[in-house]
């Protein structure tokens, strides 16, 4: 019988083989039993390696430079605050300070106009023995440009700064912006409006304007930012109108765009303010929905030219409707009294769009708790990325308004309960649009300080851009040689 041929190569492989399986199901074991380990226990982590050592869920929002205050929704254990806490806590001092360089202006730009005299070297007021006074009147509800200078000189004296949002500093490289401390309305009522012969291209307001354009563009802080970051108040709607369009990359502070074209303002880069209302405050107001008995009210002006002939088409509307006030009347005499006596007693006001889109009513009606009722389709309101005027404002397109009984029904709609609801909003609100010195948290001049410093990451991001190409030679000819086609690109 033959013998079997013995192989050792085929005895090393099986073996060979068999190794290599136990070794691979061992691997196998002991990494599973390495994942089930792992999620049995949590392993600890040290959080001073991340970048913040908090959780992210529960990070401090008072000390976020990241956050703005105002985008942060309420905590669930703050929702049933009450809504006055709830507006203090949206419009609160949790701003950054914004650092503001202002230019030492001539007096004639400023107090000057007020008829107040620079003694010695300094070109400003001691504001802490005597405050020049501001005329009256209409000219009252422009002076924005007294309130923000007044404020930004106090800021330097001590104890004050607890209430500033912003604060004076001299060293121009230090600010976030640079205010220009101009008058412009001011000026405007001064040289035309009570010097109406000066109309002319050499009146004192043009001169003053052309010389504010040469003081500015001879600034190393106007040419480092081509203006940029420079803020220029023009409240009143024809102030400015001759410097406009060569001061136009600046922040401009108005009332409305009327009379600009959205090349030269625009709610990007400026910043809406409110009126400074001229009739007197609801001091103490007890009043009702049933002890106001005018259901809607409006006094002034009813022909109007642009956009303002909506009045006169609503005044042959409403003129025969129980109880609506709708008239024609002015501040002369006694004309702001009587207003104070209507808007205070009635339930609504008519803010209608008259030469420009707002007007001073809008504020007057604020100030009385009188709910507003806004016709006027181009209207800017100021600080509405913080405020929701629908909360205590009612707004009608102009087509509907000019309808048949559509604006007359409208209010009527609105009963006891929901009126009583905007009302109480009123007289949460109404503080951010008072302007008073010494100014106090909350108020108009704070509010506007704050809608700049919302502004200030927009202006950084332009100076940075305009920056990019700033140590080439050649400018703009490298940038448009680098931007030729190919030859053969088609």
């Amino acid at each position: 019988m033959a013998e079997r041929n013995f192989s050792p190569v085929g005895f090393f492989s099986r073996n060979s083989l068999l190794c290599l399986f136990t070794i691979t199901s061992i691997l196998f074991v002991l990494s599973w039993l390495s994942v089930l380990r792992s999620t049995g226990r949590p392993r600890f982590i040290d959080r001073s390696l991340l970048p913040n050592s908090k959780p992210f869920a529960v990070s401090d929002i008072s000390n976020s430079d990241s956050q703005n205050p105002i985008d942060i929704e309420p905590s669930i254990e703050n929702e049933e605050k009450e809504p006055e806490e709830e507006n203090c806590r949206k419009c609160s001092s949790n701003y950054p300070i914004l650092k503001v360089f202002m230019y030492d202006l001539p007096a004639e730009f400023h107090f000057g106009l007020l008829n107040w005299t620079p003694e010695g070297e300094s070109v400003w007021p001691d504001i802490r023995t005597k405050i020049p006074a501001y005329p009256g009147g209409l000219n009252l509800q422009h002076s924005i440009e007294y309130w923000l200078t007044l404020d930004l000189l106090s800021s330097e004296f001590p104890g004050f700064q607890n209430a500033h949002t912003a604060i004076r500093v001299h060293n121009s490289s230090e600010a976030d912006v640079v205010f220009v401390p101009f008058f412009s309305s001011l000026s405007y009522n001064h040289f035309i409006k009570m010097r109406p012969r000066r109309k002319g291209k050499n009146n004192g307001n043009n001169q003053l304007q052309d010389k504010l354009v040469k003081f500015l563009n001879a600034q190393a802080e106007w040419n480092l930012s081509e203006g940029r970051d420079h803020i220029i108040m023009a409240h009143h709607p024809n102030s400015m109108l001759d410097a406009r369009m060569k001061l136009s990359s600046s922040m401009f502070i108005l009332s409305d765009f009327g009379r600009y074209p959205p090349h030269v303002a625009n709610v990007g880069k400026d910043v809406i303010a409110p009126y400074k209302h001229v009739i007197k405050g609801f001091i103490n107001d007890t009043s009702d929905f049933d002890s106001r008995p005018t259901l809607l009210y409006f006094q002034g002006a009813i022909y109007r030219k642009d956009g303002g002939f909506i009045r006169h088409e609503l005044y042959y509307l409403l003129r025969d409707e129980k109880d609506v006030h709708f008239a024609f009347g002015n501040t002369q005499g006694d004309g702001i009294n009587k207003a104070t006596i209507g808007m205070h007693s009635s339930k609504f006001c008519l803010n209608i769009a008259g030469d420009t889109p707002s007007s001073n009513r809008l504020f007057d009606a604020i100030a009385s708790h009188c709910v507003p009722v806004i016709i006027s389709d181009e209207i800017e309101l100021p600080y509405e990325d913080v405020l929701d005027y629908s909360e205590f404002c009612i707004f009608v397109r102009t087509s509907d308004s000019l309808k048949e009984k559509f604006l007359i029904n409208l209010i009527r709609s609105i009963k006891k309960d929901e009126w009583t609801r905007m009302w109480r909003r009123l007289k949460e609100v109404e503080n951010h649009f008072e302007f008073q010195y010494p100014s106090k948290e909350g108020d108009a001049v704070q509010m506007i300080w704050q809608a700049i410093v919302r502004k200030v990451p927009s202006i950084r991001l332009k100076l940075h851009r305009s920056r990019r190409f700033a140590r080439t030679s050649v400018g703009r000819e490298r940038v448009k040689t680098s931007m030729q086609m190919p030859k053969n690109f088609w």
